[in-house]
């Protein structure tokens, strides 16, 4: 969505929590996989998503669709949103919760902070989440 709105010359900044920050960690935006267990977009009876291998089957399949249809991987993605314009933010709590530093995301990251901090930045625009 943050992409999309930044195509139309719409202002978008992005604040990751839990497990979203997986998206921008160092150690891990190159290897998500694509969760098949309690996903009901899967729309896949919960007992497959448990079958050894299954979870980077479903990775390689999304991955081969986002291809197809020119949607980049993930690392290239947050360098494309960010180079935008877009703000990045990881959620302080959770970055705190986490043991986690700023040394340990990726340079698009402009900051930590917290939720309170983020609406702030966010005054009279519009809150998504997705």
């Amino acid at each position: 969505m943050a992409n999309g709105a930044r195509m139309e010359g719409i202002e978008a900044d992005l604040f990751f929590t839990f497990f979203g920050l997986d998206a921008i960690r160092k150690d891990r935006y190159e290897k998500i996989m694509v969760a098949t267990v309690g996903n009901p977009g899967m729309h896949l009876p919960t007992w497959l998503g448990a079958l050894p291998g299954f979870s980077a089957l479903a990775t390689r399949m999304m991955k081969r669709q986002m291809e197809k249809i020119d949607i980049p991987p993930i690392p290239e993605f947050v360098e494309l949103v960010a180079d935008s314009g877009a703000h990045l933010y990881a959620c302080k709590a959770t970055v705190d919760m986490f043991g986690l530093t700023t040394d340990d995301f990726v340079p698009q990251v402009d900051e930590i902070i917290s939720v309170g901090e983020f609406y702030e930045k966010a005054a009279g625009g519009k809150v998504i989440f997705t």
